[in-house]
């Protein structure tokens, strides 16, 4: 019988304690905030901004979003990072994807402080992830990371494959894995052979962006299958990479789209956003 990975159950323990934790800070005299920016009026976006100001304020996270014009130059969007950065009172800062074209992304991203770095994309966060020393870690690889260890699944020893190789999702998850002692192997659009590969997974994370990419004959019985995946069918419905229904008849464990993996990349940036408040007030 599978069980489901319930990531809107334990976002919500997460926020809860947070909450405790945001409540216990502000008496001394420390008010967590995170500035979002977003160039541009990607309408996904915006749903993901209104999600994380939501949230926010759920915990008592103080949010400010910087909403900037797609006409916005490169040169403006580092000065106001620099601006951001410079603000004492403002913890965490997010730029928002996509940007854009016209703006080179990791060049912002450099310019944000790895102290404020609460999306973990900063060179010296991603760096010292692959060393294993303590940073800001991408939201959705820590939210999975999690997710498993609220289940105790055990990951030492088990053969992990991550399909997409993505800065946000695939290449962190690898350092989270390989931390725990899997054994991980990465697939992406030039790999050959995938499904023999994942039909050989204890774990599987899908994080590619194809609307029912894996199916039941994917996988082996037994299989943990994380979904990370977010595709809107032409009826508007919302889907994963995952074919749900058959998977779940033999997989160990799954994550639902909605209700799994999202919530928890949410939750984990409101605690990367208190991390940050507590490291800048040296606690």
């Amino acid at each position: 019988m599978v069980e489901i990975l319930n990531g809107k159950e334990l976002a919500k323990k997460i926020r809860k304690n947070l909450k405790i934790e945001v409540e216990h800070l502000k008496q001394v005299g420390i008010f967590p905030k995170l500035a979002v920016i977003m160039v541009g009026d990607n309408s996904s976006s915006e749903v993901y901004v209104k999600n994380k100001s939501f949230a926010c304020k759920k915990v008592g996270i103080a949010f400010e979003e910087f909403l900037l014009n797609k006409s916005t130059t490169e040169e403006e969007l580092l000065d106001l990072i620099e601006k951001i950065n410079a603000d004492k009172n403002i913890h965490g800062i997010l730029l928002q994807s996509p940007v854009p074209r016209h703006i080179d992304i990791n060049k912002a991203f450099r310019t944000i402080l790895p102290q404020k770095d609460v999306d973990g994309f900063h060179p010296m966060n991603v760096g010292n992830l692959v060393i294993g020393e303590d940073c800001f870690i991408s939201c959705t690889p820590y939210g999975i990371m999690k997710l498993l260890e609220e289940y105790q699944i055990e990951i030492e020893g088990k053969n992990a494959v991550i399909l997409g190789r993505s800065n946000i999702v695939g290449k962190p998850m690898v350092q989270c894995l390989l931390k725990q002692n899997a054994t991980i192997t990465v697939c992406h659009s030039k790999t050959k052979g995938i499904q023999k590969i994942v039909k050989n997974a204890d774990i599987i994370i899908s994080a590619i962006g194809k609307p029912h990419f894996v199916t039941s004959d994917m996988i082996k019985e037994g299989a943990v299958v994380v979904d990370v995946g977010i595709n809107r069918l032409s009826d508007g419905t919302i889907v994963g990479d995952v074919e749900f229904e058959s998977v779940s008849q033999k997989a160990s464990y799954i994550t639902p789209v909605p209700g799994g993996i999202g919530p928890m990349t949410i939750a984990m940036l409101l605690t990367n956003v208190v991390k940050a408040a507590k490291i800048q007030n040296k606690i």
